[in-house]
């Protein structure tokens, strides 16, 4: 996400023809964008992605039984 927000960035300094990206190539004012092509093929094909929402979702549903033991009174176990 951040390699799209710089290319947004650089796009707009380079429309615009703000010193010092005014005089770049487009290459490298476009090259974030490339680089964020490649991020999320690999964060897909490696499954990293599928990891960060799993993880996530482990998180809620702990968050949801810790404050439903919190609501009828047993004390959470911290041997996790």
């Amino acid at each position: 996400m951040y390699f799209l927000g710089i290319g947004l960035i650089l796009l707009a300094l380079k429309f615009m023809e703000i010193d010092p990206v005014a005089t770049w190539s487009w290459l490298l004012v476009l090259a974030p964008f490339g680089l964020a092509v490649a991020w999320w093929a690999w964060a897909d094909a490696s499954g990293y992605t599928k990891r960060k929402a799993m993880q996530a979702e482990e998180a809620r549903k702990q968050a949801r039984l810790d404050k439903s033991r919190d609501a009828i009174g047993i004390k959470r176990n911290t041997k996790r």
